[in-house]
């Protein structure tokens, strides 16, 4: 009899299932259906729940105004999109970046425009050459632990990037979920706090609670977020006011802050058993050790064996995500994002294993 192999996968940026806070946040739902369950269960404002507007806006030194919160930061994505682009319009992106950005983007006919990615973020060099023949509407990038490289972009380039679109006159997107879940090191400023009229801030509790509350949010000029309400208004009336809440709540008796420690020594070892199994199996791949977040993303050399990889891959046991879907120009065959969170250890080293097994022959 034939031994079933084990399935893992590297696809998805999923939290693993022990990071879930369960318990709090059924606490959380029972006290506000018990205390407010009239307000939660009706219509509301389509900016969001005021209470959690506010308590985003004082974690970021903003107003209420400011800040829009709605079901997930790409619902927000797709607003943004609806608001600012119009067909043939230039948006620069990081290459790679997120796939999900990228399918938002090109349904709303947008030039995309990718700029190459170091180690230590954009290719500025590059993205100021780009910027002398066209301007974008925006700039979207993940500054801290991007998807899917896992980089972070440097203080003097956030720094640079910032001055950039105060000089041509973009914004710049700033998409930043994973960055409360620094593994090792110090953190950046956001570029927001050097510009924050010219930064749009999104982020969410997706990774730091839970994604199926789907609460992701903006802090934005007040401009911004009243034609962004708008559009919530004609989208969808009212917003997930209970998952809101739940998230307000959760903030208000003081336990984000335990529960992203908590998280932190969760994913800690499991990015670390990554790098380790990365070092031993593929040493000869190309990637930069993130210090925090969900990814690490690898580049194969030429020599290795990438052809129909993924059809491979599922053979063994292992499900991995298209690297091409990452790079809005072409490319991204020899690239692969892996996403280490929803893994064991042992899978983890398991799974580079199989990889590796794959790509040498």
């Amino acid at each position: 009899m034939a031994t079933q192999v084990t399935s893992i996968s590297f696809n998805r940026g999923v939290p693993c299932v022990e990071a879930f806070p369960i318990s709090e946040i059924q606490e959380c739902a029972a006290a506000i259906l018990a205390a407010d369950a009239v307000t939660v269960l009706q219509y509301g404002k389509s900016a969001g729940y005021m209470p959690l507007r506010e308590t985003i806006a004082e974690r970021y030194g903003a107003s209420s105004e400011e800040v829009l919160v709605s079901n997930g930061s790409l619902q927000i994505q797709e607003f943004l999109s609806t608001f600012v682009l119009r067909p043939g319009d230039t948006v620069f992106v990081e290459e790679p970046t997120y796939d999900r950005a990228i399918t938002i983007f090109r349904r709303h006919e947008a030039n995309l425009i990718g700029i190459p990615l170091e180690p230590d973020g954009l290719d500025i060099e590059f993205l100021a050459a780009r910027l002398r023949k066209v301007t974008p509407k925006f700039l979207y990038l993940i500054p801290d632990f991007q998807n899917p490289t896992g980089v972070t972009t440097s203080l003097s380039k956030r720094e640079e990037i910032v001055r950039l679109a105060e000089q041509y006159g973009f914004w710049i997107l700033e998409d930043d979920p994973y960055r409360p879940l620094r593994y090792q090191g110090s953190d950046l400023p956001l570029m927001r706090t050097m510009n924050p009229d010219r930064v749009l801030h999104l982020s969410s509790f997706t990774k730091v609670l839970s994604p199926g509350l789907r609460v992701g949010y903006i802090v934005a000029p007040k401009r911004i977020v009243e034609a962004l309400a708008k559009i919530a208004t004609d989208t969808y009336v009212t917003p997930g006011l209970l998952a809101q809440d739940i998230a307000y709540e959760f903030c208000r008796r003081g336990w984000l802050e335990p529960n992203v420690e908590r998280l932190k020594g969760i994913y800690r070892p499991k990015l670390k058993a990554t790098a380790a199994a990365l070092r031993e199996y593929l040493p000869v791949a190309d990637w930069v050790e993130p210090e925090g977040g969900f990814f690490i993303g690898i580049t194969l050399p030429p020599a290795m064996n990438a052809a129909n990889l993924r059809e491979r891959a599922e053979k063994v046991g292992l499900s991995l995500s298209d690297g091409r879907g990452f790079f809005p120009q072409g490319g991204g065959e020899r690239f692969l994002r892996l996403a280490f969170t929803g893994l064991s250890e042992s899978e983890i080293r398991e799974g580079i294993s199989r990889l590796a097994r794959l790509v040498s022959h």
